[in-house]
């Protein structure tokens, strides 16, 4: 009993009481909506699952650099929800096969290839130019537009250059191959002429469906081969208007069963008014102030749908179509208002309601897609779903201009995306959009282009250093090194740029942000590592695999980084089955080795050639196998295998930085050499005969020289003639210097 009352006398320690840090509130992701024109909470309706529908392409020509604005932008933005937020990214985009831009120009190439393969005779062919040529010029007349003018123009001085041959041999009555060239020529260059004029004589004879499916196929095929080059993720599902014409037919049903459309002709249309008056719905919610915009209208319905019978169809204006009646010459589909096609707007709302249901959460376009096209799906979508949140998140994607001009082939800024890979990498181009807001326009300039360049370069040369340092022999306890101060202030650093770059992607994914603070660490790396350097130790190898990993990690995530690569840019290109790396570089070591050796021991015998040889290897031979060595006073040779191309300008580069160099020592001193000769032959005039060649200024002069009077004879002012005694007096010491290194026999 005594000890239980000792025991409870001493009594129990209990733990203290703990509580948890507090923390501030992490960030949340916003999104710049085009529907609240603000930055928004991204919150899915879905846990982290996300419904998006992109528009994709108009497939009629090849991909320009304007759709690698939109795509590439997506891109990115898609990677980045996907790999750096963790949401479950579903992405649908669709592709446009069925559209008044693809119906003219199928037809025009069909009868344009019908016409050459049955060649006319030069008479016929230039008899047809000039039929071509009257509403041709009409039409030039009527155009306000000034580019669109500037390249008709263009087209018409080309066509009339390239008809004057041919009429004189027509003339002279020459025949055979004398006619043959210019026959060729004249029908190379009026092609868009011809195809146009035959078009609009011979447009309704063209009914096989077939001609108008071959056209977008063709180039939808070369879309995604730019998009692959480009690095651009495909879509998790691909839709075609073609081969949703039944769903097409159904929806635009409901929506008249919903009393938003109306039967007009064989046409169907989306009656604006009754929506727009209808309790719980909103006509033009992403530009109300654009709504009865007709010009911006008739642009959506397309060029083969604003004829005034067309137009005397609608109920209003603002109307638009959701399904039009064929004409012919123009492909069909049976449905139950008679034969005809899909309308442009209802495409989407039928492909993405199909696929996504009642509502998505984002939907992306180009800006310039928001009216009349996206308004009107949003109208159509909502009519058909009689509700009022077809689309949360409304993502539209700036502009994208050349050398601050808007993209136009009569402005010869017309830049396609495999003319612009022939120049610049995916990767270069990647980081070019990086650099800029994903909503903002963007100017594809040189200047651009050459600070992702630089940016580019910048990084490369730290992941190559990096690689260099790992690469040193360690055991396996020495990879474990004391942090000093240095070490822990740069690893400080680290996780602040990391807490900034987390930042700017919450803030409406802000590449251009996140990419600056990226900036920023590489150049504290590099200031640490110079440091140590200088001091001659090594840098802390554990700490900078680190911080390499981690800017590894989101170049992959911003797609400008291929999946190979553990650590910095691949060497080799994407798809490559070797790891070049990993294979050459014990060889390139064992190299370097045996060339510090070699070096080493013909300085100590003095033996210039091998030194020579062993510069060469370095300067010219290695280079062009894409292999950089760095010599360093009393510190290994740093090894980098470098882009081969790359590796090439650089020592181009430094090869006319040098000549430069070399140019502008040689000018200096041949300035040096004239401006002392100029002295000499200054110093050798006697000061009693400077002034006396000067009769324009001086007409009399004293027994010295020095004059007393200008030339109107009027007498200097005692202020001039002091001037002027002073400049005699600097002459009279020149002189006399000159006189005594001639008599010392030092000039000549």
């Amino acid at each position: 009993m005594a000890g239980s009352s000792a025991e409870q006398g001493k009594g129990r320690r209990a733990q203290p009481q703990w509580s948890p840090p507090a923390r501030s509130e992490p960030c949340q992701l916003r999104l710049y909506n085009s529907l609240t024109r603000r930055k928004d909470v991204f919150v899915p309706q879905d846990g982290k699952r996300v419904t998006w529908y992109c528009c994709g392409p108009t497939v009629y020509d090849a991909s320009h650099m304007g759709h690698a604005r939109s795509y590439i932008s997506f891109d990115i933005l898609r990677r980045v929800l996907r790999d750096y937020f963790k949401f479950d990214v579903f992405y649908c985009m669709n592709i446009t096969d069925v559209d008044d831009k693809i119906i003219k120009r199928a037809r025009q190439n069909h009868l344009f290839e019908r016409y050459r393969q049955k060649p006319p005779q030069a008479a016929q062919l230039l008899e047809d130019v000039r039929a071509a040529l009257k509403p041709f010029s009409v039409k030039l007349n009527e155009t306000t537009d000034p580019d669109k003018k500037q390249m008709l123009e263009r087209l018409e001085r080309a066509v009339a250059l390239a008809a004057a041959p041919l009429e004189e041999a027509v003339g002279r009555s020459l025949a055979g191959e004398e006619l043959d060239g210019p026959t060729q020529v004249l029908l190379e260059e009026a092609k868009d002429l011809l195809s146009d004029w035959l078009d609009s004589t011979h447009g309704s004879e063209v009914t096989d469906n077939s001609i108008f499916s071959k056209l977008p196929k063709f180039w939808e095929e070369e879309f995604h081969r730019d998009m692959e080059a480009l690095n651009v993720l495909p879509p998790d599902v691909l839709t075609r208007v073609s081969e949703y014409v039944p769903e097409i037919v159904d929806f635009v049903q409901k929506i008249v069963d919903n009393g938003y459309g109306y039967v007009s002709n064989g046409s169907v249309y989306f009656d604006t008014v009754k929506f727009a008056s209808s309790e719980g719905h909103c006509y033009g919610k992403l530009v109300p102030e654009a709504v009865g915009d007709q010009k911006a209208l008739q642009e959506g319905e397309g060029d083969l749908s604003v004829s005034a019978e067309r137009l005397s169809e609608k109920r209003s204006p603002s109307d638009f179509a959701l399904w039009k009646a064929s004409k012919p010459g123009e492909p069909s589909w049976p449905c139950p208002w008679g034969k005809g096609r899909p309308g442009w707007h209802i495409e989407c709302s039928a492909m993405a309601g199909t696929l996504l249901g009642a509502s998505m959460d984002i939907h992306g376009g180009g800006f310039d897609l928001r009216f009349p096209h996206h308004d009107n799906e949003l109208a159509q979508s909502e009519a058909y779903f009689e509700n009022d949140c077809w689309v949360r998140y409304f993502l539209h994607t700036g502009h994208l201009t050349i050398a601050g001009c808007k993209m136009s082939k009569s402005l010869k800024n017309f830049i396609t995306i495999k003319d612009a890979l022939k120049k610049h990498s995916a990767r270069q181009l990647r980081l070019a959009f990086l650099m800029h807001a994903w909503k903002d326009t963007l100017d594809y300039s040189a200047n651009t282009m050459e600070s992702a360049l630089q940016y580019e370069r910048f990084l490369n040369e730290f992941f190559l250093n990096v690689k260099d340092l790992l690469r040193a022999p360690v055991d396996v306890a020495g990879q474990f090194e004391k942090w000093e101060d240095a070490e822990t202030e740069l690893n400080e650093s680290f996780y602040d740029r990391k807490c900034a770059v987390h930042q700017a992607l919450c803030d409406n994914v802000d590449t251009r942000t996140a990419l600056e603070e990226m900036r920023a660490l590489v150049s504290q790396c590099n200031l640490y590592m110079a440091a140590h350097k200088a001091a001659r130790r090594r840098p802390n190898r554990g700490l900078l695999e680190s911080v390499a990993r981690y800017l590894t990690h989101m170049l992959k995530i911003f797609g400008a980084i291929e999946e190979e690569s553990s650590l910095g840019f691949p060497v080799g290109g994407p798809g490559t089955s070797l790891n070049l790396e990993s294979t050459v570089m014990p060889y390139l070591q064992v190299l370097s080795e045996f060339r510090e050796g070699v070096r080493r021991i013909a300085r100590e015998h003095k033996v210039p050639e091998v030194l020579q040889l062993s510069d060469a290897l370095r300067d010219d031979i290695l280079p062009e196998l894409g292999v950089r060595f760095e010599d360093h006073e009393g510190l290994p040779t740093v090894v980098k295998l470098v882009d081969r191309d790359a590796l090439l300008r650089e020592r181009e580069e430094k090869r006319r930085a040098e000549e430069e160099k070399r140019r502008k020592k040689e000018d200096a001193a041949r300035k040096r050499q004239e401006q002392e000769a100029a002295k000499l032959a200054k110093m050798k005039i006697p000061p009693s005969e400077m002034f006396l060649s000067e009769t324009d200024k001086y007409s009399k002069f004293d027994e010295n020289g020095l004059p007393t009077h200008d030339a109107e004879g009027k007498e200097l002012s005692k202020g001039q003639a002091k001037k002027l005694k002073k400049l005699f007096e600097v002459q009279e010491k020149l002189h006399k210097e000159y006189l005594q290194s001639v008599q010392n026999g030092s000039s000549q």
